[in-house]
């Protein structure tokens, strides 16, 4: 059974949704000429990537391509240019520092420790993320509230410090998601055939079984409130609403 046969269940007002993820992506767009979308290649950034499509806006897309990405997820970014005839920005680490970081800490480090795993974020997201957002009035992400319980509250567009990270599909369901992927035949990570909800490095993710919370395939050997990387940690207080149009 394929992702789509297993979720495909749009909510009663999934059509409204959409109507306003588009329209939020095009306010966004009017205030914030330099947009990038950071894609992981699992299923809600390649909805967010075809929104973007849809609202007709000006956006770069990127992958952080941590040098453990399954092939599977990379196999996407081929897909993505061909649809869409754009280049995808790939952002690595800094080769140095994964020679340093593995020499000193062995290739399993992320299981020994919460602070190496950590650390191991820091040089293969963290600091390849800050080159891709330089110069950047804001970023596109596809964080969803019902993903867990530490994005629960997150807001559809957040100041950060020199931008803003706006999160058009933040009221989508699991089920919406699927079914605007169905609608739109669009191409997916084939892991999601394979009981995957939520995809990241290769050593860090796995399968999950019947009944499992959506991201406990993500960094399964620790606590919930660890299950970050540091990508989407939200500052307090500082939602910015955007400016409706006159």
């Amino acid at each position: 059974m394929s992702a789509i046969d297993l979720y495909n269940k749009p909510s009663a007002d999934f059509d409204a949704k959409v109507a306003n993820s588009i329209a939020l992506l095009q306010r966004a767009a009017a205030q914030y000429p330099a947009l990038t979308q950071a894609s992981s290649l699992g299923a809600e950034d390649i909805v967010v990537t075809h929104l973007i499509h849809l609202a007709g806006i000006s956006s770069g897309v990127f992958v952080l391509d941590t040098g453990k990405l399954h092939a599977e997820t990379l196999a996407l970014i081929g897909l993505i240019e061909k649809r869409y005839t754009r280049s995808v920005e790939v952002y690595r680490p800094k080769n140095e520092s994964v020679i340093k970081f593995v020499r000193h800490h062995g290739e399993k480090a992320m299981y020994d420790s919460i602070e190496l795993r950590k650390q191991c974020c820091d040089i293969r997201k963290m600091e390849p993320l800050a080159r891709a957002l330089a110069g950047k009035d804001g970023w596109i992400t596809g964080l969803r509230r019902e993903q867990s319980n530490a994005r629960a509250e997150v807001a559809d567009i957040v100041q950060e410090p020199g931008r803003v990270k706006i999160s058009p599909i933040v009221e989508w369901t699991w089920g919406d998601v699927w079914h605007f992927i169905a609608q739109h035949q669009l191409d997916y990570n084939a892991l999601h055939d394979q009981f995957f909800p939520s995809i990241g490095c290769e050593p860090c993710t796995r399968a999950i079984s019947v009944g499992e919370d959506f991201r406990a395939g993500r960094w399964w050997w620790e606590q919930e409130s660890a299950k970050e990387c540091g990508l989407h940690v939200e500052p307090i207080g500082e939602t910015s609403p955007l400016k409706q149009p006159a």
